[in-house]
């Protein structure tokens, strides 16, 4: 019997498993396959790194700005102040960097191990029921948490959503590939395009890149993601930065993702909690999901701690993680940022052509425009205006 059963060991599940083990509790960490990489640009947020404070002792790649290009090639180039950093990982390398953190601290991890179901009693969820190689196997919880993606099994079967729609979805490819370029390695590149959606090419360090495309909304429908995607890598534009046609492929890979925001309804029920992309916790527009999904993954630890210190699991009491203050404020960002896609891609990305045409002649608003895009800032209403009166 463990105290939390987590159901999933990406940036969510481990960093929840890892607070729980660390306070003391016993924690079962179940994962499906360790040496699986999640299709994703892995870029990581500067604010992560408090978070993970392992991240800045190993020798990755320090990323100190951005540059945004409109569909029309408008271009904002911004660098960080001080000593902020963020930086880009390959996803397999970082998801078990953040598992190895939660087994240091206690957590028992499971691998190879695929949720299947819930174990019911009395019409209460008491366990998770998993297949593996030696056979079924259950793990029993006080609390259980569904940290296991946006194709969660579990997540479906908790009542509290359905499946997601297509239009609800971003759908993405990439690969990550080394050559000779032209990027700067301490900055990352990314790219609007005139239908809904983005590109991006983000350094790895020793002639290493991320580069894809995502679509995502109704634009899923318009758009095939693999014609799309060839296109990119042969844009003119691309080429600037990659000239040589022959980057090997060390991998790639196509992935669909939440782009809809938090699921404020769907976070908790008795005895269970829903995190990372299960919960939703992906950015519209910019879709940055691994900072986002961290804290989720902290603040349902929290939330767990003092349910079990309470010895109340009940949907009353977990509430308290759907109104914590860090949840509510991504999820009134999330909310927004939903909102504005619309108004950003109208008449084939017009806004966002005029967005980062004006961030080019105006500091100021170009700082507003980096603070939308990468933290959690709001736009203001003088803030589309000026968008609205640009010719």
């Amino acid at each position: 019997m463990y105290d939390v059963v987590i159901s999933g060991a990406g940036p969510s599940g481990s960093k929840c498993a890892e607070v729980l083990a660390k306070a003391g509790y016993k924690i079962a960490l179940l994962e499906k396959d360790i040496n699986w990489r999640k299709p994703c640009g892995g870029g990581i947020h500067h604010r992560a790194f408090s978070l993970v404070p392992k991240l800045r002792k190993l020798n990755i790649p320090k990323i100190k700005g951005i540059v945004m290009h409109s569909a029309d090639y408008h271009k904002l180039e911004y660098e960080l102040t001080g000593q902020k950093y963020g930086t880009v990982m390959d996803r397999l390398e970082f998801d078990n960097l953040m598992r190895n953190v939660a087994i240091d601290e206690g957590a028992d991890l499971f691998n190879r191990t695929l949720s299947t179901d819930f174990i019911v009693k009395n019409k209460k969820k008491i366990g998770i029921k998993t297949k593996t190689p030696s056979g079924i196997k259950e793990y029993y919880g006080k609390l259980l948490i569904v940290a296991d993606g946006m194709s969660s099994k579990l997540a479906l079967k908790t009542g509290l959503r359905s499946k997601w729609k297509t239009e609800e979805l971003g759908i993405a490819k990439c690969a990550i590939m080394k050559g000779d370029n032209q990027l700067d390695e301490e900055f990352i590149y990314t790219y609007f395009r005139p239908y809904k959606g983005y590109g991006w090419i983000f350094p790895l360090g020793n002639k290493k890149f991320n580069i894809g495309i995502t679509t995502f909304g109704e634009d899923n429908f318009n758009y095939n993601l693999i014609t799309i995607y060839n296109q990119f890598l042969n844009d003119p534009q691309i080429k600037e930065y990659i000239p040589d046609s022959n980057c090997k492929i060390i991998w790639s890979g196509a992935f669909p993702f939440p782009a809809q925001g938090v699921l404020e309804k769907s976070l908790y029920d008795d005895n269970l909690m829903l995190i990372g992309d299960t919960g939703g916790f992906v950015s519209p527009i910019s879709g940055e999901g691994i900072h986002t999904s961290i804290i989720s993954g902290k603040v349902s630890a929290e939330v767990a701690i003092n349910s079990l210190q309470e010895e109340d699991f009940s949907r009353v009491y977990l509430k308290r993680y759907k109104v914590h203050p860090e949840i509510k404020k991504m999820g009134r960002n999330f909310k927004m940022k939903r909102s504005m896609i619309r108004f950003f891609y109208e008449n084939n990305g017009e806004n966002l052509n005029k967005l980062l045409s004006l961030a080019e002649k105006d500091p100021e608003f170009k700082n507003h425009v980096v603070d939308m895009f990468l933290s959690k800032s709001l736009p203001s209403q003088d803030f589309i205006s000026k968008i609205k009166v640009v010719n």
